[in-house]
């Protein structure tokens, strides 16, 4: 399949360019995302945690629990759907990715999704909705859509959805916010399947 092998290509690239040296060092793998190649939605947070790191697969610790039953509920399949984080090496204890960590991997993160071609944006969190919706706040934001422009293959394509969230950790940490994002997550569904 023609998208894998351009994955993997780009995981190369990223690897052969010595992105962020200090987090590679210090991770044990590159963490690219896993799911459908093809997927019309795709879910964005911000960076591996430790036990993504130690798997290569994005959102399989508690996090990543909490996002598959929320894909449940909604009726999305976990492999229809691609997942993702902007920075690809787990920052040290789980520490935020840094301004210069996530501009780094900016545009490899837009030749994915340009590989991909989603027609939805997820983004699971502050950092990644920052890099959307540079002006938007996570308490304002969360579970509306916006559309914005995006360029694929230097043709500025129809407009991209991007639907912000809280993050699935958010909500571990603070229970008042679980319902807030189920909700959100419910919405955010309803508005992808009429999108």
């Amino acid at each position: 399949m023609k998208t894998v092998t351009t994955l993997e290509d780009l995981q190369s690239k990223i690897l052969n360019d010595r992105i962020c040296l200090d987090l590679a060092e210090q991770a044990t793998q590159l963490v690219m995302g896993s799911g459908n190649p093809q997927a019309d939605i795709v879910f964005i947070g911000e960076a591996p945690g430790k036990k993504e790191d130690e798997s290569g697969i994005p959102f399989v610790g508690a996090s990543g629990k909490f996002l598959n039953e929320m894909l449940e509920s909604a009726g999305i399949e976990r492999d229809d759907v691609y997942i993702t984080n902007i920075v690809k090496y787990r920052p040290p204890n789980n520490r935020d990715p840094t301004k210069a960590e996530k501009a780094a991997f900016w545009p490899y993160l837009l030749k994915q999704l340009e590989i991909i071609q989603p027609k939805v944006i997820v983004t699971l969190g502050r950092h990644s909705m920052e890099a959307f919706l540079p002006d938007a706040k996570i308490g304002e934001a969360h579970g509306q859509s916006h559309k914005i422009p995006v360029i694929f293959n230097g043709v500025t394509a129809s407009d991209l959805l991007v639907v912000p969230l809280y993050h699935p950790a958010a909500a571990l940490y603070n229970g008042r916010l679980r319902q807030t994002l189920k909700s959100d997550f419910l919405n955010a569904a309803r508005k992808i399947t009429e999108y």
